[in-house]
């Protein structure tokens, strides 16, 4: 009789077995043979196992087998399978990755299967198997910008700095402006969410006005202060900014990180700040919005109330806003920093050597 391999796993194996079983973009063959050796370690028998995944309990044995031999390598990669090399594609491959990211078609910017495919003299899913194998991706893009700002380290450390070690008898508030943001209503009814059934929204709409959304987050227990106003203004931002003195009791100093837009730094606003102070203003870096929190709010709000909603007029708009804030005030939440400044700065300095070293600089 048959016994099954007993599998025991280190906290290492472990966590990574649970974090490939619960992934939302790990491959299904991979999730499988994760949730096999996590319930194998558990003591269960085969056929168990197979029973509860409804596979075959054969496979089964032969992933139990397979990570008492080699591991998480042991799963993780396919065992080379037997037969004949594919000598077409092993003759096009080379030329195939070499067209696709140093070429560009005669039609237009980027490489489809079929015109790669004409061009080399192979077929479609020759080309197909190439990218999908080496990971090319021709019709999709990253964006990014290295910030150029001659202050980047010292804005950077002294930002990271407020987050992760904010200052004694001080609180610290990461603050923007989500302007423009556009009253819009449906030229028909909408449909609701219905079993079955999406939601739906006309895709023309209606305009009537826009409000700019003012907004702090206090770090320390993520309460938000927020006001709407029709313009964007160095007045209304002085206006924002002695709300968030007002919300600080007497005698602590107030810390406030915003960007380098033009009405955060105007003569007024100056004048105002040497009268208080106790109000401190950091400059995120040029070309750095990912380094002010409050982005991740605006985004959340954006996608949970701004962007679904059908608004007949600016009050509205309005209303769903600052309803918005007060439910998130009544659970706050705050926003934590977890990347150290040295560890950001050496990714961009290998992102700045990249730019530098690249053929199309």
């Amino acid at each position: 009789m048959r016994r099954a391999v007993k599998i025991e796993l280190s906290a290492d194996e472990r966590a990574t077995l649970v974090k490939w079983a619960k992934g939302r973009s790990t491959p299904a063959r991979l999730v499988l043979r994760a949730k096999i050796v996590l319930q194998a370690a558990q003591g269960e028998l085969s056929k168990d196992i197979a029973q509860a995944l409804m596979i075959p309990e054969k496979t089964v044995c032969k992933w139990r087998r397979r990570f008492a031999q080699l591991r998480l390598a042991g799963i993780e990669q396919d065992a080379p399978r037997g037969g004949r090399k594919p000598t077409v594609r092993s003759a096009l491959e080379a030329e195939i990755i070499r067209k696709t990211t140093t070429e560009k078609p005669r039609k237009g910017e980027l490489w489809s299967t079929r015109s790669l495919a004409k061009a080399v003299g192979t077929s479609q899913s020759t080309v197909n198997r190439v990218w999908r194998d080496n990971g090319l991706k021709p019709h999709l893009s990253k964006t990014f910008k290295v910030s150029n700002d001659p202050q980047f380290p010292q804005k950077l450390v002294d930002v990271v700095g407020l987050y992760l070690d904010p200052p004694e008898n001080a609180v610290v508030f990461s603050t923007d402006e989500k302007s423009q943001i556009q009253a819009l209503d449906r030229t028909q009814k909408s449909l609701p969410l219905f079993p079955g059934r999406l939601k739906t929204l006309t895709h023309d709409y209606k305009r009537h006005g826009t409000t700019t959304l003012f907004a702090a987050i206090e770090m320390a227990h993520g309460k938000i202060i927020a006001q709407c106003q029709p313009q964007h203004r160095h007045q209304e931002w002085l206006k924002f900014l002695k709300q968030i003195e007002a919300s600080v009791p007497k005698g602590l100093e107030i810390h406030i990180i915003a960007d380098n837009y033009a009405t955060h730094k105007h003569a007024t606003v100056r004048a105002w700040l040497t009268k208080h102070p106790r109000v401190h203003m950091h400059f995120t870096p040029t070309s750095s919005s990912w380094l002010n929190l409050i982005e991740r709010w605006f985004a959340e709000i954006t996608r949970e109330a701004i962007r679904p909603g059908v608004f007949r007029s600016v009050n509205e708009l309005i209303t769903v806003i600052m309803d918005y804030v007060a439910a998130c005030n009544e659970n706050p939440k705050p926003l934590i920093w977890t990347k150290p400044a040295e560890a950001i700065l050496e990714k961009v300095r290998r992102a700045k050597a990249a730019l530098d070293n690249s053929p199309s600089a």
